[in-house]
């Protein structure tokens, strides 16, 4: 019969685990925050553009690179790589990164816990 000490450190070990492929499903209230930030006009469905571009994929991609969406010149030209620190700015304020975007009215999220909470949703969700 296994020893009280030995069944507490069992579950212990069960309880810290995190669950399997957590890391695949996006974080905690990322959905949410896309949606009410972004949705109007992206989805996270490669192909799927709307109003804006569909931001599938969008870590690590150019800006303004997708061939079936028209772009703003200044998006084209901005020679942007969208990383995590340079979206964190872009959702943050889009004119200071892209003056001449097309995203109006959007005017950012000002909060840095719900900007990379949308980053992580965005690497998770959208296949980057």
């Amino acid at each position: 019969m296994p020893s009280i000490a030995i069944l507490f450190l069992l579950a212990a070990a069960a309880l810290a685990a995190p669950p399997a492929l957590a890391q695949d499903k996006p974080p905690e209230g990322g959905q949410l925050l896309f949606n009410n930030a972004c949705r109007t006009c992206h989805t996270v469905r490669q192909g799927d553009n709307r109003l804006g571009p569909n931001l599938h994929g969008i870590v690590g991609r150019k800006a303004g690179s997708l061939p079936d969406y028209g772009y703003s010149g200044s998006m084209k030209d901005a020679g942007l790589t969208w990383d995590k620190p340079t979206l964190d700015r872009f959702i943050a304020n889009p004119d200071q990164v892209v003056p001449g975007h097309n995203m109006k009215p959007y005017g950012g999220v000002a909060s840095a816990e719900d900007r990379a909470t949308i980053i992580r949703y965005l690497e998770t969700a959208g296949g980057s």
